[in-house]
């Protein structure tokens, strides 16, 4: 059986998006960040959402590309 999964888009990476795609690996989901189809209100918070933080919860830090790929390829 498949995982359930999260991808998480949006605004602010450093906040929104960490808090709830940390709370999702917290109940179990695989958890997909994708970074260019994520905002933050700095470079600084961006890098920090990405290299930083984001490791420690996403199970794939991804660019909407490399999603499409993954997708296509899964079906």
């Amino acid at each position: 059986m498949a995982s359930s999964r999260i991808i998480c888009i949006g605004l602010l990476a450093n906040t929104c998006i960490e808090a709830t795609a940390r709370f999702g690996m917290e109940l179990g989901y695989h958890v997909t960040l994708l970074k260019d189809a994520t905002a933050a209100l700095s470079e600084e918070a961006m890098h920090a959402a990405h290299y930083i933080d984001g490791p420690t919860y996403a199970h794939e830090i991804l660019t909407t590309a490399e999603l499409r790929e993954a997708l296509a390829c899964a079906t």
